[in-house]
């Protein structure tokens, strides 16, 4: 029982690391590749255009001649971006907000729990598109939009494990003993917080990605002018009836890889830092 029992936890986690090196090298593949590809291939070049796939167009081209594999690369590394910033400002929100649970204050919870309820109630892309269409769309609009929009789930489940913590008995002590709020937190609740966090915004960082290339896709992201996952997907759907099938099928599936990749990685560490999973 003792060899099948280490064995089944040896191949967990040789399945977990399979897992992040798989997605480490999906990752590791777009930006190495946006190091080395130069702007040249968005340059218009009419002579080669509507190209398909080939050695030297490998995605093919657009109907302006453009290099679609050129495009799709600079168009993740935007998403990236756009990704990394709003789901760390959502983080960011959620644990400021969550915060206010360890004082204990019944209006402040009722407040916070009657704002989870409003953002909840309404659909995410929804919300997304009027605040970005209110600011005038650009990345700044997008960032801030996805971020406004990704706290509550992640306000919820931080306040939860606030609110269970701050029952301990040692959390008890340290009030009695006179320390502050803040001491409390940085001590005593954030290093067990951490780990929940970090997985929560591995987890949320795909969404924010799907989020902003839908809100591309409608019109109230990223400008038309910047490649972008959400850009290219929307203007290649009129040309899938021409038989241009590669303009729309390999910008989804590198984006689609980008976001399992990230989705890998966020299952692989709650797996890890979930002691009841890992002793199984």
């Amino acid at each position: 029982m003792e060899a099948v029992c280490f064995w089944r936890e040896w191949n967990l986690h040789k399945q977990l690391v399979l897992v992040c090196l798989v997605a480490a090298a999906v990752l590791g593949c777009i930006i190495v590749t946006n190091i080395v590809i130069t702007e040249k291939g968005l340059a218009i070049n009419i002579a080669d255009a509507e190209q398909a796939p080939s050695l030297e167009y490998v995605f093919g081209t657009d109907w302006l001649g453009r290099d679609m594999f050129t495009r799709t690369m600079i168009g993740l590394k935007n998403s990236l971006v756009v990704g990394l910033l709003a789901s760390f400002l959502s983080v960011v929100i959620a644990f400021l907000l969550a915060f206010t649970s360890i004082f204990n204050s019944r209006r402040l919870d009722s407040v916070l729990n009657l704002a989870i309820d409003l953002c909840l109630g309404v659909p995410h892309l929804v919300l997304m598109v009027m605040i970005s269409a209110a600011m005038g769309g650009g990345k700044t609009a997008v960032v801030v939009a996805v971020a406004l929009t990704h706290w509550p789930s992640l306000t919820r489940l931080i306040r939860a494990e606030i609110l269970q913590l701050r029952n301990e008995h040692y959390i008890g002590v340290a009030r009695k003993m006179g320390k502050s709020p803040l001491f409390i937190t940085v001590r005593h609740i954030l290093p067990h917080l951490l780990p929940v966090i970090m997985v929560q915004a591995v987890l949320l960082f795909p969404h924010a990605i799907l989020h902003e290339a839908a809100v591309t896709f409608l019109g109230f992201g990223l400008s038309p002018m910047m490649p972008a996952i959400g850009v290219i997907l929307s203007e290649s759907t009129r040309y899938i009836a021409m038989g241009m099938w590669w303009l729309v099928v390999f910008p989804g599936l590198t984006l689609l890889m980008m976001v399992m990749s990230f989705e890998a990685i966020g299952d692989s560490l709650r797996i890890l830092l979930d002691p009841n999973r890992t002793q199984h």
